[in-house]
């Protein structure tokens, strides 16, 4: 069974943090329904969906991934790198409790969810303008005594490290090398994006399937092509809140002996 933690899009999000792109109006209802889309393709894919309650107070509280890393031992609550963003925490947190053991990232340390990939006993983790370096110095520390290891990766032009890269597979990715250097996925096949869509990178891997941004047709067929089960989705209005597929749930593998 895998859960697929959600939260509901807030009245409030055209008042998010926008760091790459321009404001422009964001249709409530349109993106309400795009999300409801989406949490739809995640049940098809075998997801029970655990909604945390809405929040019209904070404009972000939808992004649910940048709020905590899920391991399989431990669930990671963040402490991101926007301040309007850390009251959402809180509300993710006592959901994630019940699936799994907490630990929590202490000022100053920064870190958003969103800027850490994990591959196999790897986690990547993306040096941002919203995660600094005591963030992924306390991560490694935490993930450390389960086994795993923490590689840093600098970030360029985008706001998170998975805006950049994430896995396709256990062993590989799909990545815009523009905004990151691939050589640090060291043994890693990477799967670079069209040119034409540098967003595409960002897919969310569910079990064998993927879930892309319809919008990035080139990218979608291009998976297809070489066998992935892609689902696609419209997430274009959630897109102008510079949302990707990775950033709207959290997955947790629920474990058979937790």
């Amino acid at each position: 069974m895998r859960i697929a933690v959600t939260r509901p899009v807030p009245a409030s999000l055209a008042r998010c943090e926008l760091t790459h792109l321009a404001r422009v109006p964001i249709d409530i209802d349109r993106a309400t329904a795009q999300h409801q889309s989406y949490e739809e393709a995640l049940r098809v894919l075998g997801c029970a969906v655990r909604h945390v309650p809405i929040a019209d107070e904070l404009p972000d509280s939808l992004f649910v991934e940048d709020t905590a890393i899920v391991l399989d031992e431990v669930a990671i609550v963040t402490r991101p790198g926007a301040p309007s963003r850390r009251p959402e925490c809180d509300a993710v947190a006592r959901v994630l409790a019940e699936y799994r053991p907490l630990q929590t990232i202490a000022a100053p340390g920064t870190i958003d969810g969103g800027d850490v990939l994990r591959l196999g006993r790897t986690l990547y983790a993306g040096r941002s303008a919203r995660t600094n370096a005591d963030g992924i110095s306390q991560l490694a520390a935490s993930v450390a005594p389960f086994g795993y290891s923490v590689v840093e990766v600098r970030t360029a032009n985008c706001l998170h490290l998975k805006s950049a890269v994430t896995a396709v597979d256990a062993d590989r990715v799909i990545c815009n090398p523009d905004w990151i250097d691939a050589r640090v996925l060291d043994g890693v096949d990477v799967i670079g994006v069209d040119p034409a869509e540098p967003h595409a990178a960002n897919v969310l891997r569910v079990g064998h399937a993927l879930v892309c941004a319809a919008q990035h047709e080139r990218t979608v067929a291009a998976l297809r092509s070489r066998g992935y089960d892609v689902c696609a989705v419209d997430v274009s209005e959630l897109a102008k809140a510079e949302a990707g597929v990775t950033c709207c749930s959290v997955i947790i593998e629920e474990l058979a002996h937790p």
